[in-house]
């Protein structure tokens, strides 16, 4: 999946549309719930390199909450690393290339999803 592509999906499954709150960083695209204003993506062009990657230029990213007991079992995978720039105990980053299946992803988020929601009182 790309970065496109994600941003498609997102907008039609979870009815949310990005915001970019950082004029230094104007590809950074924050995904919110409406009801709790609390992130479950965060889509990024960042250099290859702050993922240790050794190759030069920059990548797709996206940042996504995670179970923290699956976290360490997921970085394992082939395009998911440690969050870039988040709390490396309940975010990963997946790199947004086409290797990771989109249903893997699909997945991904929707556990980012339900982590970062809020159930109402009552």
């Amino acid at each position: 999946m790309n970065r496109e592509a994600l941003d498609k999906y997102i907008k039609n499954v979870y009815r949310v549309t990005a915001e970019f709150p950082w004029l230094s960083a104007p590809t950074f695209a924050v995904y919110r719930h409406q009801s709790n204003n609390k992130w479950f993506a965060v889509i990024m062009e960042i250099p290859k390199n702050k993922l240790c990657m050794e190759e030069e230029g920059n990548i797709n990213i996206v940042n996504l909450k995670s179970d923290p007991l699956l976290i360490g079992s997921l970085i394992l995978d082939k395009g998911i690393y440690p969050a870039y720039h988040m709390n490396k105990y309940h975010w990963n980053s997946v790199i947004l290339d086409g290797s990771i299946p989109d249903k893997d992803i699909e997945i991904m988020i929707k556990d980012s999803y339900n982590l970062t929601y809020t159930k109402p009182r009552g």
